[in-house]
């Protein structure tokens, strides 16, 4: 807020304060020009007015409330700029990545600023820290058995991962199914905790001008051909020759780096699951243009017995019930 705008603010709200205070002393005196207690003048369907003045539980609650107002508004931030004499805020403001968050939580303590939001997770942690601590020192395998154990990974999972896999972990476009055995970087418990420990970046490059228009047509019919597909064998024979510039990902027969225990996540080509969508134009679209989705990591922001437990819920969503 601007220096004009916060002054505008100070000098309106201390304007009404002022006039408030004002009413309620004025009220206090007798102006009617008769006796408390006795009649006004007024009279309708046989109600008479009284100059009674207010109850004295009802003046004392009015300035009782006059001075709350006046004590919140020293003391908390929100008229106009000013900080509050305890420097209290909700939550650090402006926030767009996890190392300013770090940054304004250092500043914060550092200027003797109390942030709500801050204090909460410290007490989070102190609360349920233990808790997040016994489940990590057992064996991903033995939590993945223990109801109580996947219902609080349910939970982290509903936080932190169901707006791109979705609420029931089945994926989207560009998001993999969590529930089916087709894994990029391996499915085993420890290959899931690295990848929500340390998050993946996708390298698929783009083809389109190595390949050529036609060339990325002969090579999307040979991909497709891969899983089955019916396509012009013509297009698919030209396209399997060139197919070498692939294979150092995808291995030599299409089924991809878990299969041939490489680092690089690329899919499957032989199973017709994929992630972008498998129609001509779409596989013709990967081929052209690339792919660069990234998988964030979430050590940093869970810490690691919290991603432990995840892990154990993840690994679940696959496994034979």
């Amino acid at each position: 807020m601007t220096s004009f705008w916060s002054i505008w603010v100070i000098v309106l709200t201390l304007a009404c304060l002022f006039i408030i205070f004002g009413l309620l002393v004025w009220n206090l005196k007798n102006y009617a020009g008769v006796e408390e207690g006795e009649s006004c003048g007024h009279e309708f369907d046989g109600i008479e007015e009284l100059n009674n003045p207010l109850p004295k539980w009802w003046t004392y609650m009015f300035f009782a409330t006059f001075a709350w107002s006046v004590y919140y508004l020293a003391a908390y931030p929100g008229l106009g700029n000013w900080e509050g004499v305890f420097k209290w805020t909700s939550s650090n403001q402006g926030i767009t990545s996890l190392e300013e968050s770090k940054k304004a939580t250092e500043d914060a303590l550092a200027n003797g600023q109390r942030v709500q939001l801050d204090q909460e997770f410290v007490d989070a942690d102190k609360r349920f820290g233990p808790i997040f601590e016994g489940y990590a020192s057992q064996d991903i395998e033995m939590l993945v058995k223990d109801d109580k154990a996947l219902e609080i990974g349910q939970r982290l999972y509903a936080q932190n991962c169901s707006q791109c896999h979705g609420s029931d972990a089945r994926g989207g476009h560009g998001f993999p199914d969590l529930t089916d055995k087709d894994w990029l970087y391996g499915g085993t418990p420890d290959k899931i905790k690295e990848t929500l420990l340390y998050g993946r970046v996708a390298a698929m490059p783009p083809w389109g001008a190595a390949l050529g228009e036609q060339g990325v047509k002969e090579m999307t019919a040979h991909v497709l051909s891969l899983s089955g597909r019916t396509v012009n064998q013509k297009d698919a024979k030209a396209g399997e020759a060139k197919f070498a510039m692939c294979a150092a990902c995808h291995g030599v027969d299409g089924k991809g780096s878990v299969a041939h225990n490489l680092p690089f996540g690329a899919p499957n080509l032989t199973d017709n699951i994929w992630l972008y969508g498998g129609s001509q134009r779409a596989v013709e679209e990967t081929l052209n243009n690339g792919r660069a989705g990234v998988m964030p990591a979430w050590k940093d922001i869970l810490g690691e017995d919290k991603v432990h437990l995840l892990t154990a819920y993840v690994y679940s969503l696959s496994q034979d019930k």
